[in-house]
């Protein structure tokens, strides 16, 4: 099977257990002495991985460059999901697989053979801890990223000779040798507990006496929980040799359907934490499912947005500010190298803004994965080490409004030559400069009562309505908007979009910050966390979707006993 192949197989394996969100639980690291018994046999993975990779760097092929870099990575990953649908539970799932990356670089620090895609080859790993089975695995990976290596090289010498200014960025950073073994980590989820709660929940708008008046408008009630324990080995070259796992619960519940002019609505929210134990109780997750059926309702009756455009001001909670700053500034400071050739620091937006304003001068960015929680509550995108052996690092990015920082891995980028601690991978997936656990912070932060205040005063000022939303749906639209009237009058409207919310209402539009940091676990395949606080924008667009309403169902929901 050739690449391209194995690539799909494996994808398509991955699927079931990486579309689900995933929860980080940051491990301590033990001693050297540790490490060194785990060499000795005690863990048979890394063990082996230790034991082919000692193999590999001694091998030289006659007339072929010999590797300067060679890194395995292990991801052992085991997951569990039950579905629920109208009462009744509908797919109970578990899975365990093993996938090993192997990279392979040609070439030395300064100029060798990686890409911006990220270079590696992947392959199923044994899952029965038989260790020739592995190291067979590896050296069948090992081979043909060391094939990929030799060509990727010779294609990339010949493309820099079309460049008149040379390269002058080192290709990969160079660092001390990390050695961490951390114990292995399992899930522990007390599984007939949850599935009784989530058959409960997703049935709970036609059992529930208080619900049943507007059953026939959920067109569908969907509620999960999901399990995910990782176990990742890295080993290279260098020396690094690391064992380090995260566990992590989601427990969701999504309902929607259609108001009477035919929009789709949904309500869609969940508990996520590091521990099963530390989710919420069951019967928070009843009334989290109670309240989302009722916000539902209410969705379903209010009136759709003015047809007028609207410029003006606009108050966001700590929860909306999060999806912003996660969309819009995240990214852009994620430091990925781009295209050869190219005279770009970065790929973002932020690539020509280093030492520039990007945000006005009360505010203040920084991402610390050494911090593990705040006020109380874990943060998921915490960490010890990165994903390519280098110890994490508090980044001051953005200093009273002023961008002074990138978050950077081990490819360096203009004016940053060393990592500082972010690079990061999805599992089975190369390492990119990624975020941890960033906090925005503002001089002088605004109570909520005099956040509103501001907002009703420039309310008056402008003798019009204005607008606060509480939360988003995707593509940064409001789902819960309110249009708020000088008098403090709020109602809830539906069918708005945001118009011009963009990076340039991030440096001049923020008027004023609240001090009611919110903490926002993200939860894709490469955890992080946004603690934002309220935020007061002067000068944003809300306007009436242009989204074709579809047609009310033909016929009749079942009908409820009893009815």
């Amino acid at each position: 099977m050739n690449l391209f192949g194995k690539q799909l197989q494996i994808s398509a394996l991955l699927s079931a257990a990486f579309w689900f969100a995933v929860v980080v639980s940051p491990i301590a690291v033990t001693n050297s002495a540790v490490a060194e018994s785990s060499l000795q046999g005690n863990d048979p993975l890394l063990n082996a991985m230790h034991q082919e990779l000692e193999r590999e760097k001694a091998l030289m092929l006659p007339g072929m460059q010999r590797p300067y870099f060679i890194e395995y990575r292990l991801d052992d990953i085991n997951t569990y999901e039950a579905v629920a649908n109208y009462g009744a539970l509908t797919q109970e799932v578990s899975n365990h697989q093993r996938i090993v990356r192997v990279t392979v670089r040609i070439g030395d620090y300064a100029a060798d053979s990686s890409s911006t895609r990220g270079d590696g080859t992947i392959e199923l790993a044994p899952t029965d801890d038989n260790p020739l089975a592995l190291e067979y695995a590896l050296w069948t990976a090992t081979d043909a990223a060391y094939k990929n290596a030799l060509r990727a090289f010779s294609a990339k010498q010949a493309a820099l000779k079309q460049f008149q200014s040379a390269q002058t960025q080192q290709d990969f950073a160079q660092v001390k040798p990390v050695m961490q073994v951390a114990p292995l980590v399992a899930l522990d989820l007390d599984r007939n507990e949850w599935k009784r709660r989530i058959i409960e929940a997703s049935g709970l708008f036609a059992s529930d006496p208080d619900l049943r008046s507007f059953a026939e408008d959920v067109q569908y009630s969907v509620a999960n929980i999901r399990g995910l324990a990782l176990n990742r080995y890295l080993v290279n070259t260098e020396g690094t040799m690391i064992r380090e796992g995260y566990t992590g619960y989601n427990g969701a519940i999504s309902v929607g359907g259609q108001a009477a002019d035919g929009m789709r609505l949904s309500r869609d929210n969940g508990t996520v934490a590091t521990t099963a134990k530390e989710l919420e109780s069951a019967s928070a997750f009843r009334k989290r499912t109670v309240d989302d059926l009722k916000s539902f309702e209410e969705l379903r009756n209010a009136p759709v947005v003015s047809a007028n455009d609207y410029h003006g001001p606009l108050l966001v909670t700590g929860d909306v500010a999060a999806d912003i700053f996660t969309r819009l500034f995240v990214p852009n400071v994620e430091a990925d190298r781009p295209e050869m050739g190219t005279t770009a620091r970065t790929t973002g937006t932020f690539s020509s803004s280093y030492k520039s304003r990007v945000l006005p001068d009360m505010i203040s960015v920084t991402d610390d994965p050494l911090q593990t929680k705040f006020n109380g509550k874990a943060l998921l995108g915490a960490y010890t080490i990165d994903d390519e052996g280098v110890p994490a690092q508090s980044v001051d990015i953005v200093v009273h409004g002023k961008l002074e920082n990138f978050l950077i891995g081990r490819e360096p980028i203009k004016d940053f030559a060393a990592s500082n601690g972010h690079g990061r991978a999805a599992p089975a997936q190369a390492a990119h400069s990624r975020a941890g656990v960033v906090l925005i912070k503002a001089d002088e932060p605004l109570s909520k009562e005099e956040l509103s205040k501001r907002l009703l005063a420039m309310a008056k000022e402008q003798n019009k309505d204005v607008y606060a939303v509480d939360t988003l749906g995707g593509e940064l639209n409001p789902r819960l908007l309110y249009r708020v009237k000088a008098d403090g009058t709020r109602q809830l409207v539906r069918g708005a979009v945001f118009d011009e919310l963009d990076n340039r209402s991030l440096r001049s539009g923020i008027v004023a910050v609240g001090n009611d940091p919110y903490v926002s676990n993200s939860l894709g395949v490469i955890p992080q966390t946004i603690i934002a606080p309220s935020m007061l924008f002067d000068d944003i667009g809300v306007k009436r979707a242009t989204v074709e309403q579809q047609k009310l169902p033909y016929y009749a929901p079942p009908a409820l006993p009893g009815k």
